[in-house]
């Protein structure tokens, strides 16, 4: 029987599948030294690892697009691939390695405005999927990248500022500002910057009247952009909120993360990452995202008032084929059936019969 994580997930493929996303499958395990050399693009440092019988050493994967980039092939074309993969990691707050379930999309290679549009679309439908009470929130690298780099801001004072804008912590904000030297006017954009949040077709208006440099304003327009060619595909319910960040070694673009109402944080995640692409040998642009089915499991659990439909009891006396045709016309009729001897019985259920048809 499917379970409701089962039947999101596969409702979630055949959203992808309709508009032409391949499915990617890929081995339990990669070589470990994948994830070493892009630790910090990882959920969780913590990997589960194992020697082959060539000696290698190799790990249960902790992440997926790092695979599916790895086996990419350098292509003019865009490639487009979903997929229902197990991950392997140490679940945030919490101990011990799960195996954790996800489904997702990537497009790779040539990304454009409009396969940009798509992602985010997709991403907002699968969320719609789990829940009209939905938001997706979205931001842009470069703003934030474009003015950290106009005002020489060194990597490790870049660190300390993105951390607190993501946390949208005013006073460590205004600390790590302090400490950089930075003047009034540019700590008071980056306080601006921090609280700039809202329904998209709201706050984008606010964000471009703001005294942006060059690149900055450049990433914003592009916001501006993809709202209009996301127009096209319809009303969906998304936020601006520049708090949304990511590793700039790793994220250059959109970036983006997905609320259901119900659900203890974030169940959508994903962005724009050229730079991990390149960092791998790799040429040409990257968006994708993940659902975390994990973090839906208790949301999408409704306890079903009874564990069988019909409870099927017999005698010593009775006719075992007769048993196994009664068992077999109530299982054709759409009904779930438990089928037992006379006596107690552990689960519950709408009514109990005997192989003659009769309710008892």
């Amino acid at each position: 029987m499917m379970t409701s994580e089962d039947r999101l997930s596969a409702a979630l493929c055949a959203l992808y599948q309709r508009y032409g996303y391949r499915q990617y499958r890929m081995s339990k395990f990669e070589e470990y030294d994948l994830y070493a050399q892009n630790r910090n693009f990882l959920e969780s440092e913590q990997i589960l690892t194992f020697s082959d019988t060539n000696g290698r050493l190799m790990a249960l994967k902790p992440d997926i697009t790092l695979s599916i980039i790895k086996n990419s092939r350098e292509e003019q074309a865009v490639q487009k691939v979903f997929y229902r993969e197990s991950v392997y990691r140490v679940p945030k707050n919490g101990m011990g390695f799960q195996e954790i379930m996800q489904t997702g999309l990537e497009c790779i290679g040539a990304v454009d405005d409009y396969a940009m549009s798509e992602v985010l679309m997709l991403a907002a439908r699968s969320l719609e999927a789990v829940s009209p009470s939905y938001v997706l929130d979205l931001s842009h690298m470069g703003i934030l990248g474009g003015l950290l780099s106009s005002l020489n801001i060194p990597q490790e004072g870049q660190a300390a500022l993105l951390a607190a804008m993501g946390e949208k912590n005013l006073p460590a904000l205004e600390a790590a500002g302090a400490a950089l030297g930075l003047s009034r006017d540019n700590q008071r954009l980056l306080r601006k910057l921090c609280w700039l949040a809202g329904p998209i077709e709201e706050a984008l208006p606010r964000l471009l009247a703001l005294p942006l440099p060059p690149d900055s304003r450049r990433a914003a327009e592009e916001l501006e952009a993809l709202g209009r060619i996301m127009a096209g595909f319809g009303k969906y319910h998304i936020n601006l909120d520049l708090s949304v960040v990511n590793d700039m070694d790793y994220y250059n673009g959109l970036t983006f993360r997905g609320f259901v109402d119900g659900a203890s944080s974030g169940v959508l995640s994903g962005g724009r990452y050229d730079s991990l692409l390149h960092r791998m040998g790799k040429t040409g642009g990257a968006i994708g995202f993940a659902v975390y089915l994990n973090e839906l499991e208790r949301l999408l659990v409704s306890p079903a008032p009874y564990d069988v439909d019909v409870l099927l009891t017999y005698t010593p006396e009775d006719d075992p084929a007769a048993v196994a045709a009664m068992a077999r016309t109530l299982e054709a009729g759409g009904k779930t059936v438990r089928v037992q001897p006379e006596g107690a019985c552990e689960l519950t259920y709408r009514q109990r019969m005997v192989p003659d048809g009769r309710e008892v």
